[in-house]
């Protein structure tokens, strides 16, 4: 392992060694560790659900299989092209926004994406701790009688939160490396689970089963646009982690490993995973003469003490593989940009893990449309930063950094007092463009669409104003950042 290298001149208020650049002797994740890292990921209970929406706005079952596989195609493109940065230069995403939105600016998209992915990890802790109660209700007599209250929240519920509070500590506890050594195991066994319980689908039903005979009822005028607004709504479950991408790719030991991976990880496994979901629901048709989408639900009503603890803990390995890798991961990067005097990964980690479980899921997870309608917004603003992040890398800088500027308030891409005016300007073309149909009832359709608006407008913008490598503008076009070692113009990183 490669000592860290302090970047020259690195301010302390914007340099930590987590947020330090990784040595390319450092870098040891293979492909086969991007892949499970996606594997853990796409196997969530969210992903598994995806279908039965799908299904519910008219579309059969091979269109939401087709819908799947679009929405996949271009989530990889997005995601590969993303990681690039990460790989070519070894630093996180929270680092790599400074060159557009300076040193301060950066806090904007980086408190975004970290409220984002903390408001998510709510979500899935009180998800998963859901299912620890309902597998510790059907095994332990009394255990759902325990109704004494704790902050709003049953005790027996509490018990079964506090568990999963645990476990994320112990597999966060240790760093990265860590997590990476999780995920190596939970992503492939979530899928053999899942192949299993493909076998029994496939057993009772003799065959696909009923609802890959289900007719397609996308009907209007314009039923193409109701399969768009689905393939949208599949890509806007992973749509935010384009932004943090980086943070996992930093770790890969080349290019190759990262395309390879995420390959894998996500449009083959999540379609793999998808038709799992179609074809054991559709069992459940067969047994019960009406689909249960949600997996717990379906353990339930299967009344199998054996079958409710292996499946019960599968879904609590499934939530936890993904709130670690896409929630926990992300967010205490970010809290690591706002304080890295103050903190380290492991308690950035716990910081994010605390501020979860004070947003008090449990008070409102249940009736949870209008705050869901809200994050989507929030959500919505991420396109715009992704596309000013791979505008600055692809077509602006063209893949040159001056990595030792990025840690300074004194550097190349400190702006005005430290905010990049072209970053900002690029950011509020984007957020409008991507929220207008939120707000003006003629324009809603565009909502449906607001990732992909946000990341065209802000991209464009931010081209069109940082008309030259820094982005300072008044320099000559084509300028490039100095080594500030020898005094020579960096050449790109390949």
């Amino acid at each position: 392992m490669s000592a860290i290298e302090i970047p020259p001149g690195a301010d302390p208020r914007l340099f930590n060694p987590d947020l330090a650049p990784i040595p390319r002797a450092s870098r040891d994740w293979s492909w086969v560790n991007m892949a499970t890292v996606w594997m853990g990921m796409v196997h969530n209970v969210v992903a598994y659900e995806a279908a039965g929406g799908l299904m519910e706005l008219g579309f059969s079952a091979w269109q939401a299989l087709l819908a799947t596989a679009i929405a996949d195609a271009v989530l990889f493109v997005a995601m590969t092209l993303g990681a690039r940065p990460g790989v070519a230069h070894g630093l996180p995403f929270c680092v790599l926004i400074r060159a557009a939105f300076g040193p301060r600016g950066a806090q904007i998209p980086v408190v975004l994406r970290g409220f984002v992915a903390m408001f998510w990890y709510s979500v899935q802790i009180y998800a998963g701790a859901d299912a620890i109660d309902a597998v510790l209700s059907g095994l332990v007599p009394g255990w759902a009688s325990m109704s004494a209250n704790v902050a709003g929240l049953s005790l027996h519920l509490a018990i079964a939160l506090a568990i999963f509070f645990a476990i994320h500590a112990v597999v966060v506890g240790h760093g990265v490396h860590r997590i990476r050594n999780f995920e190596l195991v939970a992503g492939p066994l979530v899928i053999v689970v899942g192949a299993i319980a493909t076998v029994w689908g496939l057993g009772v039903l003799h065959g696909l089963g009923p609802l890959f005979r289900m007719p397609s009822h996308l009907a209007g005028p314009h039923p193409w646009l109701t399969f768009a607004v689905g393939v949208t709504g599949m890509i806007g479950v992973w749509s935010s982690f384009a932004v943090n991408i980086p943070d996992i790719a930093r770790f890969c030991r080349s290019e190759r490993d990262q395309f390879i991976g995420q390959l894998v990880g996500l449009p083959i496994t999540q379609l793999v995973f998808m038709m799992m979901s179609v074809i054991t629901t559709s069992a459940s048709v067969a047994m019960f003469g009406h689909p249960i989408w949600d997996p717990m639900q379906l353990l339930l009503a299967l009344h199998q003490r054996v079958l409710l603890v292996f499946g019960g803990a599968t879904v609590v390995l499934a939530t936890l593989s993904v709130n670690v890798a896409a929630n926990i991961m992300p967010a205490a990067y970010d809290f690591l940009n706002v304080a890295p005097r103050l903190l380290r990964f492991p308690t950035a980690a716990m910081a994010v893990m605390v501020g979860g479980l004070l947003l008090m899921p449990w008070l409102w997870f249940r009736d949870a449309a209008s705050i869901f309608r809200i994050l989507g917004g929030l959500a919505a603003l991420l396109g715009p930063v992704t596309g000013i992040l791979l505008a600055d890398h692809y077509l602006v800088r063209r893949g040159s950094l001056d990595i030792p500027s990025l840690y300074r308030f004194d550097g190349i891409y400190a702006g005005y007092r430290g905010y990049n005016p072209a970053g900002l300007a690029a950011f509020a073309a984007g957020s409008v463009a991507a929220l207008i149909g939120l707000f003006v009832p003629s324009l809603a359709m565009l909502y449906d669409f607001s990732w992909f608006i946000g990341i065209a407008v802000a991209g464009s913008v931010y081209v069109l104003l940082a008309r030259d490598g820094d982005t300072q503008w008044g320099r000559r076009p084509g300028a490039r950042p100095l080594d500030p070692a020898k005094g020579e113009p960096l050449e790109p990183i390949r």
